[in-house]
């Protein structure tokens, strides 16, 4: 990533800057401000932004943050995604803890002081509201969210699978990402993405 143009936007605040491991992959629409720590391994997808300039905003090993997902805290709070968390399109974390290896939907808010538990999962849309706990190995769903029943062990090896993948896509983006012209048409052998073999969750229980 020596050309500025593929490096994230990171802006320091009173002297605080953003950490960021030399493992980790961050796009460079991304935006980083202050006492936001990105660990190592981690994703962080398009457009998603870590706002370190109140509370601290931290992924820790593995995690990933996708595209347009928001990270914020109040003064004196923390805002962590432990490892392997899974931080689905369009979240909002504002001042929560999601555990490791849990998983919070696209679309959802949660919420400050709410904790999402060891390998849970938030269902997409949901509001998780402030101080509320999703214990480890629930899935919680619906405004406001509440706790439907335990995951079973397909659901959580399916969420892990997903979760390798956006680790392998780290490795993946730091070998071959760069910026460049479109195409005016499709080539006659165009190559196929090495993207791995996830499936949605309900191809998976169909079969």
């Amino acid at each position: 990533m020596s050309d500025d143009r593929l490096k994230p936007k990171t802006y320091s605040i009173e002297g605080v800057r953003p950490i960021i491991h030399p493992t980790a992959f961050v796009h460079p629409t991304a935006v980083l401000i202050g006492d936001a720590v990105v660990g190592p391994n981690c994703y962080v997808g398009p457009g998603a932004s870590m706002r370190g300039d109140f509370g601290r905003v931290i992924m820790e090993e593995g995690s990933n943050l996708q595209d347009n997902c928001i990270m914020h805290a109040f003064p004196g709070m923390d805002c962590v995604i432990e490892v392997d968390g899974h931080i689905g399109h369009g979240a909002i974390l504002h001042g929560c803890r999601v555990k490791r290896n849990a998983l919070v939907g696209m679309n959802s808010v949660v919420m400050d002081g709410a904790v999402i538990g060891d390998s849970a999962m938030v269902a997409a849309m949901a509001f998780v509201k402030a101080g509320f706990e999703v214990p480890d190995r629930m899935l919680a769903a619906g405004t406001p969210a509440k706790i439907l029943r335990a995951l079973t062990d397909q659901e959580v090896a399916w969420k892990e699978e997903g979760t390798r993948d956006y680790q392998r896509l780290v490795i993946r983006s730091h070998a071959s990402f760069q910026e460049c012209d479109p195409l005016t048409e499709e080539e006659a052998d165009r190559p196929k993405l090495d993207a791995g073999a996830s499936v949605p969750l309900f191809v998976k229980k169909a079969t």
